[in-house]
């Protein structure tokens, strides 16, 4: 049976805050840190050992990452980062409330920014704080200036396919540590899910989720390291995130 498992990070400062993060830097809370240790301790109970490690550039994804390592009392694993694991980039909307967002433009404009499949936010200024086009770490990279989930999908399933994948083929057990939009695109080339349903998908903060394939490397199934009670608390979290609702 051939395994990957997918993680997305632990709440960050900005989650708790219900800002737009997309690409700006900023650390796991200590929830995050102790929902990324558990994270960990869930894969060594569940008896998951790891080859190698894809991650992001992004810090709380980082973090999550080393603290998962060490809820499996790893010192280390070999990881390469990229950026084509970044979280979505929300463009002008990065820094700025979700709520008041909302009171703003209406919640269902708010809703199709963040959840649409092919609809981009209002490009970054470029004097925007949150702009990262001269972040050193993307040198040589075409930082984005929003993106939709249809552009998230462009940059991440080639990458899933040059370099995951033949790792996969070689046998090897793999992590991945990245974020909600990069992960929801996994999800959506994996599952075939059409893009008027991706937007339902809600990925929990720091619970594995396992994906099985066949020996011809086809979704079999795949499923969460977590019991029905604490999934659904972890789903409506995400889902109440930013205090967005679509009436």
């Amino acid at each position: 049976m051939i395994k990957i498992v997918f993680l997305r990070h632990g709440e960050s400062v900005w989650n708790k805050k219900g800002l737009f993060t997309g690409w700006t830097d900023v650390r796991l809370t200590p929830t995050g840190e102790k929902e990324s240790l558990r994270a960990g301790r869930k894969l060594k109970a569940a008896g998951f050992i790891f080859d190698a490690a894809f991650i992001s550039y992004l810090t709380r994804v980082t973090e999550t990452f080393q603290l998962a390592l060490r809820g499996m009392k790893l010192k280390k694993l070999s990881a390469r980062r990229d950026w084509r694991l970044n979280e979505r980039h929300y463009g002008n909307l990065q820094g700025l409330n979700k709520a008041a967002m909302v009171k703003k433009f209406g919640a269902r404009q708010v809703f199709i920014w963040r959840r649409s499949y092919s609809v981009r936010p209002p490009e970054i200024e470029a004097t925007s704080r949150y702009n990262q086009a001269a972040d050193k770490r993307y040198k040589g990279v075409k930082v984005p200036t929003g993106e939709s989930l249809k552009d998230v999908v462009q940059r991440v399933i080639p990458f899933w396919r040059k370099e995951i994948l033949p790792r996969l083929k070689k046998g090897d057990r793999l992590l991945v540590v990245a974020s909600g939009n990069s992960l929801r695109a996994l999800i959506k080339y994996l599952d075939k899910v059409p893009d008027d349903k991706i937007m339902k998908v809600d990925i929990p903060l720091a619970i594995p989720l396992v994906y099985e394939f066949d020996d011809r490397l086809r979704p079999i199934r795949h499923y969460y390291l977590a019991d029905r009670k604490e999934l659904a608390a972890a789903i409506k979290r995400v889902r109440e995130m930013g205090v967005i609702r679509v009436k």
